[in-house]
């Protein structure tokens, strides 16, 4: 009885630690380039926000200068998961947040003042939820660079 007891408890610890270490590699979400969507070099970036945006190449750079609205959402995203930027209001009411209220978009776990803000982006596909959270607009309302 003592062993199979022994047993058990063992078999709870490593299940535990494997569900923890699969939990940590799933919150941890790449920055990646805006522009291509590839893995980011730091060396190759511009000032974007008071921040700054980091692309996989030399021409990225180039081509987001060139058209910056059209990368905005992707970069806006981008300045969350480097932790240039933090959330403070809901971004699309720009209202004050529910830690109860959130929704992962794009690995980033944004939060939501209400169920009706919150709904509206865990109802929309990938694409949509990014627009919806990171758009210039949204971004604008619930989230500030840091200095």
């Amino acid at each position: 009885m003592t062993v199979r007891l022994l047993s058990l408890s063992v078999c709870a610890l490593l299940v535990g630690a494997f569900v923890a270490n699969s939990e940590d590699k799933k919150a941890e979400v790449k920055p990646l380039c805006p522009v291509s969507g590839k893995a980011i070099d730091m060396e190759k970036s511009v000032a974007y926000k008071g921040g700054k945006v980091y692309f996989c190449c030399g021409n990225c750079p180039g081509a987001f200068e060139k058209n910056t609205a059209k990368f905005a959402t992707k970069a806006n995203h981008q300045l969350v998961v480097t932790k240039q930027a933090t959330q403070g209001k809901c971004p699309l009411s720009g209202g004050p947040l529910n830690d109860e209220k959130t929704v992962a978009v794009a690995g980033v776990t944004v939060k939501f003042c209400c169920e009706k803000c919150q709904g509206k982006v865990a109802a929309a596909k990938a694409e949509e939820q990014l627009e919806l959270t990171f758009s210039d607009k949204a971004f604008d309302k619930g989230f500030t660079v840091a200095d």
